[in-house]
């Protein structure tokens, strides 16, 4: 703003806020503050992509909790897509019996792509639902989170009007040994610690479950391993990407 006003501007374009649907999924999946009973969890997945969203611009419509039924599923993100520029939704796109929302995109619009070679975040799908783009993250909290700052972050960016949408990832040394499959990108849950030569080290989270979502708290951003290693040693200098990078 101070730039434009220091060259005269007394006005400037913009893009209108990009509208975004997001859904949860799920029978199991409870709202919080209602009580749970055994099988089920509270959802967090819907509230920290409405402020991922929010902080990027989006206005973002919260259509809640869907149930297990393909009918359900169907109808709702029929609607939303009447009147949004992008569908998210998080659980439903695994193979289960009661997986349903991969099945709805494909009868109302078609699916791109799904099911990715990265760890969290396999069962990711890219698709859409008439004309509005259509983004399933996985269900479990750090799997969705990944993916969604990681691969869903620079479409909606782009949608939104933005014109560089790739984060910046930061060289620093791995402070930990890992064993990983090869032909799979891997995002490591990472906090920085500082070493005696004054220098910052990337320090594994020491649980990684993808259901674990106070590791994402806990951690200062996402140390990238890329499809063709197999062995992470020590000392290694390996890509960081803080989250003060992807969550404004």
């Amino acid at each position: 703003m101070g730039l434009a006003a220091s060259v005269g501007c007394t006005s400037l374009a913009v893009y209108r806020p990009l509208k975004v649907a997001i859904f949860s999924t799920g029978n199991e999946v409870r709202e919080p503050g209602e009580t749970l009973t055994p099988g089920t969890i509270y959802d967090s997945n819907r509230y920290v992509l409405a402020a991922l969203l929010e902080a990027q611009g989006c206005a973002v419509t919260d259509f809640g909790i869907l149930a297990d039924d393909f009918e359900t599923v169907r109808t709702a993100l029929e609607a939303a897509a009447r009147a949004h520029d992008l569908l998210i939704t998080s659980g439903g796109v695994s193979v289960g019996d009661e997986d349903h929302v991969r099945a709805a995109v494909e009868a109302l619009g078609r699916l791109h792509f799904w099911r990715l070679a990265t760890k969290p975040g396999r069962p990711l799908a890219f698709g859409q639902v008439g004309t509005a783009p259509f983004v399933g993250l996985p269900g479990n909290p750090v799997a969705a989170m990944v993916t969604y700052l990681r691969i869903a972050r620079p479409l909606i960016l782009r949608l939104a009007g933005c014109t560089e949408v790739t984060p910046k990832l930061y060289r620093v040394r791995a402070d930990f040994e890992h064993k990983k499959k090869r032909d799979r990108r891997e995002w490591v849950r990472a906090r920085l610690v500082t070493r005696d030569d004054g220098s910052l080290a990337a320090e594994k989270f020491p649980r990684a479950g993808a259901g674990i979502l106070s590791s994402l708290v806990a951690a200062d951003g996402l140390v990238e391993l890329p499809e063709d290693m197999t062995q992470l040693t020590r000392g290694t200098m390996v890509d960081f990407l803080p989250f003060s990078e992807v969550t404004g």
